[in-house]
């Protein structure tokens, strides 16, 4: 491996490493229903939780054996409810302009496959953690925040959900724990490595990675 890409590599920490509990409990609001609320959004939400509670608990995926499955039924629905091309312009910010069409296609994709790997892997280990919803609030005409609290025996956790709504459909574009933004985080991340990189040296190291979660 060139000495170049391994430094950059190095470079690259994930989220959940940099602020271990964004990692962790960024699936946690799924172990409990939402409490009742007409907004779009929490409908939309719910909808979702729904999905996943019902492959969670399906008796026949019980065990380690089934744990494939059951992480790829949560990956098609992590397809539902996160808007991935959403979160990629706004994870790259200016640098979204420095990718060529190709490329941006290839960022979307790995970037893709990267959060739905730690999506797929935390939440199918989930506990019995309560949510309770504060209250949502507009950021502008098409997005919405919805603010919770992850009730653990031990603490309380504010977790806000970012949603914009495209076609009439409303789609999670960000996830803020603690104050600390999912996006703004991969945002940072990102800038570093272009800052004195190319974006195919970012798109190697996602590949890298991408590679090894799958391998995994």
């Amino acid at each position: 491996m060139p000495q170049g890409t391994k430094r950059v590599q190095n470079d690259f920490r994930e989220v959940a490493m940099k602020k271990g509990v964004v990692g962790i409990l960024l699936v946690l609001w799924l172990v409990s229903p939402l409490e009742a609320n007409s907004a779009v959004p929490l409908d939309m939400l719910k909808i979702h939780i729904d999905k996943v509670l019902e492959v969670l608990r399906d008796p026949a995926l019980k065990g380690e054996s089934e744990r494939k499955v059951k992480k790829e039924r949560i990956r098609v629905i992590s397809e539902e409810m996160f808007d991935f091309t959403e979160l990629s312009k706004r994870s790259l910010a200016q640098n979204w302009d420095k990718f060529n069409p190709d490329q941006q296609k290839e960022f979307i994709r790995l970037y893709k496959s990267l959060l739905e790997e730690t999506y797929s892997e935390k939440v199918t280990s989930y506990t019995d953690e309560k949510i309770v919803i504060k209250k949502d609030v507009n950021l502008s005409e098409k997005t919405v925040e919805v603010q919770t609290t992850v009730i653990t025996k031990t603490s309380e956790v504010p977790i806000y959900y970012r949603l914009i709504e495209k076609n009439g459909d409303w789609k999670v574009y960000d996830v803020v724990i603690e104050g600390v933004s999912l996006v703004s985080n991969y945002r940072t991340q990102f800038r570093e490595i272009l800052a004195s990189k190319t974006p195919e040296a970012l798109l190697e190291v996602l590949r890298n990675k991408v590679g090894k979660g799958q391998a995994s």
